[in-house]
């Protein structure tokens, strides 16, 4: 199936150049006034697909036959967590109400959050460490997982299998199929045969497929896939990650389908939103047992004993309603993992650094979320002349001078670290929550 990355610059001309764009996404608009947003229509279920983000049988007795070698290689691709989400998928409870209610608050202009008081986005390095993928370092632009030329799925999947049968399974149109990749790991697994390495590469593509980019009814598109295989070549895969799960976002938030991972969602909810360390409690606390936090907390430096801040909301309605309302004292800006880590920023105002992927180009906008990354709130950002969300054509010449473009300005990033405490000017604050007012949804849809 294909996936419309560009829904909310469909009527939009073309990328044309610095003044062009700029006069065409100068203007900020309310979420109650962006056409199609399910902020203003409160009557469509939007819930995901159950075969998208079902319980899958296959999962866990094939991940259980990995050989260790196999295992460890793909704790050497740095897919240590993944491979633990994995193996506990089918424990994990999502909770889609708070999930859909999240994604009322995503605007498709400024790929953030818009909260009263506050803008907020899934940062670069949190997705990073949250997955425990490599990290992103600026000067090794060269390890960032993208390609520019078209891509041959059979030519990757090659490496597992030559069988013409096998392959015909795996794909279909221009996405591939994880069952049979899973029938065909299982099969190598039962015949103990020693081909290690290319069943660690079939794995990958199946836990990745799952937790980081999961589409319709158990397939990827042929873009994820190259992602996916690229890693064992030691290439950095979270800004794809991140620039598949914001589209997600706006995919959603216009009223289309839902394909992001809702994992690294929940977890990013988790720590800002949903739990809050603490040092009394000697229970565990019920709701994140099931929680994805529950299985990669160590990282996080979290526990399962920890007071959960929405343990009594219920409810669509009642997500919406705590969201809209939420303050700066009720979002963990800085969880205890954050502390002290350099975050890459965009080097000047309005020249936004853009997520490299083989899907689209997508704006990465970090220093919007002013107190998320340590610092003062001052003015709401106008937007950068880039589009939001640039749907990229591989093989194309304009598609590789924009991908050599967005590395441009990744090579030339400003850095910056986390500080503990943020010290705000109250009138300077005041005009900034002023001016977020104009972004936030008019009336009430609950």
């Amino acid at each position: 199936m294909k996936r419309n990355y560009s829904a909310f610059a469909e009527d939009i001309p073309p990328y044309s150049g610095p003044k062009a764009a700029r006069e065409t996404h100068a203007d900020l608009k309310q979420l109650s006034a962006i056409p199609g947003h399910i902020y203003t229509r409160p009557e469509l279920q939007i819930l995901p697909g159950q075969r998208r983000f079902s319980k899958m049988p296959w999962l866990v007795p094939m991940l259980e036959l990995l050989p260790p070698s196999s295992i460890g290689h793909l704790k050497e691709w740095g897919l240590s967590t993944v491979f633990v989400l994995a193996k506990n998928y089918n424990k994990l409870v999502h909770v889609w109400e708070s999930v859909m209610a999240m994604a009322e608050l995503w605007h498709p202009q400024t790929n953030s959050f818009i909260f009263p008081e506050f803008e907020a986005t899934i940062l670069l390095e949190e997705l990073e460490i949250m997955l425990g993928l490599p990290r992103y370092q600026r000067g090794e632009e060269s390890t960032v997982s993208y390609t520019v030329e078209q891509i041959n799925s059979w030519s990757i999947l090659a490496y597992i299998t030559t069988k013409k049968n096998d392959l015909y399974s795996m794909t279909s149109g221009m996405h591939i199929h994880l069952l049979p990749i899973s029938q065909w790991i299982t099969s190598q697994c039962k015949r103990k045969t020693t081909n290690y390495t290319a069943i660690a590469k079939a794995a990958a593509i199946c836990i990745c497929g799952v937790i980081l980019s999961p589409e319709s009814d158990g397939a990827i598109s042929f873009g994820n896939l190259s992602i996916i295989d690229s890693i064992s070549e030691g290439m950095k895969i979270g800004q794809a990650v991140l620039g598949f799960l914001y589209a997600g976002l706006t995919s959603a938030a216009l009223g289309g389908p839902f394909y992001e991972s809702v994992v690294a969602l929940e977890l990013w909810m988790g720590m800002h939103i949903q739990f809050r360390a603490t040092e009394d409690l000697t229970t565990e606390c019920k709701t994140m047992l099931n929680h994805p936090v529950a299985y990669v907390g160590g990282r996080l430096h979290m526990s399962t004993r920890v007071w959960c801040k929405t343990a009594q909301v219920k409810g669509i309605k009642a997500w919406c309603k705590y969201l809209r309302s939420l303050t700066v004292a009720d979002f963990d800006m800085l969880p205890r993992f954050m502390h002290g880590r350099i975050i890459h920023l965009p080097q000047r105002t309005r020249l936004a650094l853009r997520l490299l992927g083989n899907g689209a180009l997508v704006s990465y906008n970090p220093d919007r979320c002013h107190l998320q990354c340590g610092a003062a709130r001052t003015v709401v950002l106008l937007l950068s002349h880039f589009p939001p969300i640039q749907e990229r054509k591989r093989g194309d010449a304009q598609d590789e001078r924009d991908m050599r473009s967005a590395v441009v300005h990744w090579e030339g990033c400003a850095m910056s670290a986390i500080q503990a405490e943020v010290e705000e000017d109250d009138d300077a604050t005041k005009e900034y929550v002023e001016a977020l007012k104009k972004l936030q949804p008019v009336g009430e849809n609950i």
